[in-house]
């Protein structure tokens, strides 16, 4: 990793957070939704473990004191109606950084991240990239899993938003940003960016919060998350496609 290098006055108010291994300013931001009893303990953490970073929180219109609780953690506050793409998209505006890292309330970042995406990105071929994820529960279900979403989405050529996508700023908005489609967002995003260049899988892995598998049935939700992805590569039409997600796997959340 080369030096640290300094930044003028003006420079480190534009890049707060910069990676100083490359020079490299990262934002993060988070989409939520109604998530104040999560919310204070994972934007902690992660203002421990990526100290760098700007934090964007996008709040889409939260009934609970998501918003408020954020407000004292994070580096700004955007509110703004419920969409993931919007949310993501209009945190995109506000972000200051040269790397944009899009993340999820519910997911545990691992120590050092920052030099990770850091090293992800020194070739400048790279558009982007992605963690591998981590169920934290020691059943045989959620290893199985853990490896179906890995290798699944090397086979399929797509990536969800809880493996913590990053990319450059400059190819976020080449590929025109998140699209406003009804379901599957993320994955349009991902394979436009692997479109543009290379897209690279961190060497470590985020942890991600069972608490989908653990209301609707580890089974269930693993079976219906490939019938989706299935479906996504048949090119079933994307409004069809959520009702169907909204069936499989959000009664009884």
């Amino acid at each position: 990793m080369n030096a640290a290098v300094s930044l003028s006055s003006a420079d480190a108010e534009r890049q707060r957070g910069s990676v100083r291994a490359n020079n490299l300013a990262v934002s993060i931001i988070i989409p939520v939704l109604n998530e104040a009893g999560l919310i204070v303990n994972r934007l902690q953490q992660l203002r421990a473990r990526a100290p760098e970073a700007e934090i964007i929180v996008v709040d889409g219109g939260s009934s609970d004191k998501t918003a408020e609780l954020a407000v004292p953690i994070c580096d700004r506050l955007i509110r703004t109606t419920a969409g993931r793409a919007r949310q993501m998209n209009e945190g995109v505006a506000a972000a200051r950084g040269d790397v944009l890292w899009f993340l999820h309330v519910d997911v545990e970042v691992p120590p050092r991240c920052l030099d990770d995406i850091a090293a992800c990105l020194a070739d400048p071929t790279i558009t982007g990239g992605f963690f591998r994820i981590r169920l934290p529960r020691s059943s045989l279900i959620y290893r199985l899993t853990d490896e179906f979403a890995h290798y699944a989405g090397l086979m399929l050529r797509m990536r969800c938003g809880d493996h913590g996508m990053f990319c450059r700023r400059s190819d976020f908005f080449a590929v025109g940003g998140f699209p406003q489609v009804p379901l599957m967002e993320d994955v349009e995003f991902f394979r436009r960016l692997r479109r543009r260049g290379r897209t690279v899988c961190s060497g470590k892995r985020i942890a991600v919060d069972p608490r989908r598998y653990e209301a609707i049935g580890p089974l269930r939700v693993t079976l219906a998350y490939g019938l989706i992805a299935a479906l996504y590569m048949l090119r079933v039409p994307l409004p069809l496609l959520s009702r169907i997600y909204e069936r499989l796997c959000c009664r009884g959340t």
